[in-house]
């Protein structure tokens, strides 16, 4: 998924969009760069800074700079919950825990080399049961009696999966038994960082609630999730884009890095 937040000085979130990325990562960026503005009422000459992050940061042409998506996630909910010590992130190809102290990053874990305990996992097995990603949830908090499945091979727990539809395992016990799977899988990566309250649930599968539930009872105790787990990363990018630009301002840099950005989206916008 590809989001896009714009905030004012003041931190008020002006527009949001999150949408598909799709293949045409560049093409992509200029349209919900578009739909953003239109959505703020703003035209791009008045953005005073464009932070890329995450995997096609290097695809945002008219970005002014990259920052790594764990700073900017951590800063991000770091803004929205103060107290935070953990945050655990689940998108669609990584599974991740950060470590903050006194609102920083100071450590963290990653899951990207695997599909298994990430959001592409759960696409997976919703395709193989028939559903809908989004029901998932839904039907696994029916569950009286989640059956385990052992295999953490995105493959190979497909084929379990079937498996234990055959052997006529209702529906919901086994979608519960994928979830629980998932919560183990970074529950474990993430007590390494030392597990300690507030623990924040972030990234596309906290809107999972059979995942929260799940993650809750591997974890040991509450976890707090955003209104939108989505967009921490880009939140985190825009006050980090709020804070350039006031050093900018300090030096009296806005109005050359605006120009330059402004000619890099001409020439992108003529299909370059």
């Amino acid at each position: 998924m590809t989001k896009v937040v714009i905030m004012g000085r003041d931190e008020k979130i002006c527009a949001r969009i999150v949408g598909p990325t799709g293949a045409e990562h560049r093409r992509l960026a200029n349209k919900v760069m578009e739909e953003a503005l239109e959505q703020a009422n703003l035209s791009f000459n008045e953005i005073s800074c464009v932070i890329a992050t995450g995997y096609g940061r290097i695809n945002v042409p008219f970005a002014d700079r990259q920052i790594t998506e764990l700073t900017c996630h951590a800063r991000g909910v770091v803004s929205l919950f103060p107290k935070v010590r953990i945050a655990i992130d689940i998108g669609g190809q990584d599974a991740k825990g950060l470590k903050i102290s006194n609102g920083k990053l100071i450590d963290f874990v990653m899951n990207d080399r695997c599909a298994a305990g990430t959001g592409r996992f759960l696409e997976v097995i919703a395709a193989a049961l028939g559903l809908k990603l989004e029901e998932l949830g839904e039907i696994s908090l029916k569950s009286t009696n989640r059956v385990k499945i052992s295999s953490t091979c995105t493959v190979f727990a497909q084929q379990e999966v079937i498996q234990r539809i055959s052997e006529g395992i209702p529906l919901e016990d086994i979608v519960a038994g994928l979830h629980d799977a998932i919560a183990s899988r970074v529950a474990k990566m993430v007590k390494r960082l030392k597990i300690e309250p507030d623990v924040v649930f972030t990234g596309g599968v906290a809107k999972n609630a059979g995942v929260v539930h799940a993650l809750k009872e591997n974890i040991g105790g509450e976890i707090l999730v955003p209104d939108e787990p989505l967009l921490t990363g880009a939140i985190g990018a825009a006050i980090l884009g709020k804070e350039l630009t006031l050093k900018a301002v300090a030096k009296g840099e806005t109005i050359q890095r605006k120009e330059r950005r402004l000619e890099e989206a001409t020439f992108f916008n003529r299909g370059n």
